[in-house]
């Protein structure tokens, strides 16, 4: 089994569709996939039949620990019922294209030529600044993505550097584990989370993301010792944005545990 758990498709912040998603997998030899876009799950509908390829709707979900004020990112699988999850996201969701329209509004006052409207194609789903900027080179108002006008605008104090609200981590677990899913803490090695493990178990956390282009190796063996000592899942996966993200890792270059593959899927198939 060859499984990557962590793609992001244009339900969020991916470029590509889930369409394209499946079809890059199949052209690696993968077996099995997640598409886990940030807090909403793909309909099941909109994925296409594959007969060599399991694919899941899954979910990362934005979340932040408010007592060590650090993001906190948590990965959704298997879930019986997404309607809880789903209810649980939507807060946030309304919170980012708030954020997102306030940023356009802002870019409009700069003189550049945007609106609301530019993005009528995205209709049912949210605006990203990641959105903003293609639109912006789209427009040939902006030379590249991720260049010097990005980091002076959204980043480093600009005029478009303002975030938004995320949710509870541990209620993000919770939720999921109540929607009858399994949670697993994503890329603790990028946002330094992993001591928070302890309290997510609590909540009902199953697993935590080992292979993945942002943990270090040191990352690693302490992901391993913790996972050992708690008894939880080891997954995996690219976290795969294609051109919406800034040296956006391969698809199919981290790959989840076999184990963790066939706990996951199994589970989804019992349901």
């Amino acid at each position: 089994m060859k499984g990557d758990l962590h793609l992001h498709s244009t339900y969020s912040d991916g470029s590509a569709t889930v369409t394209e998603l499946i079809q890059q997998a199949l052209s690696k030899g993968l077996t099995h996939i997640a598409i886990t876009d940030h807090d909403r799950v793909p309909r099941c509908g909109d994925i296409p039949p594959v007969t060599t390829l399991k694919v899941m709707p899954g979910i990362e979900i934005s979340a932040y620990d408010f007592v060590q004020r650090r993001k906190v990112h948590i990965l959704g699988y298997a879930m019986r019922d997404t309607r809880q999850v789903t209810a649980f996201c939507r807060p946030l969701l309304e919170r980012r294209q708030a954020n997102s329209l306030r940023q356009i509004a802002i870019l409009a006052e700069q003189g550049l030529r945007i609106r609301p409207q530019n993005f009528v194609k995205r209709a049912g789903h949210v605006i990203y600044k990641q959105h903003i900027m293609e639109y912006l080179v789209a427009s040939e108002q902006v030379g590249d993505m991720f260049g010097s006008f990005y980091h002076t605008t959204f980043k480093n104090g600009g005029c478009c550097d303002f975030d938004i609200e995320y949710l509870d981590a541990l209620a993000a677990v919770r939720v999921i584990t109540e929607a009858g899913g399994i949670a697993v803490l994503a890329h603790p090695g990028q946002q330094q989370n992993l001591d928070l493990v302890p309290a997510l178990v609590k909540q009902g956390l199953k697993g935590i993301e080992l292979a993945h282009h942002k943990n270090s190796a040191e990352d690693r063996c302490a992901i391993v010792r913790m996972a050992e000592q708690y008894g939880l899942l080891l997954t995996g996966g690219s976290d795969y944005h294609g051109t919406l993200e800034a040296g956006s890792s391969e698809l199919g270059s981290q790959l989840a545990t076999e184990a963790a593959i066939s706990r996951i899927f199994s589970s989804s198939s019992s349901k």
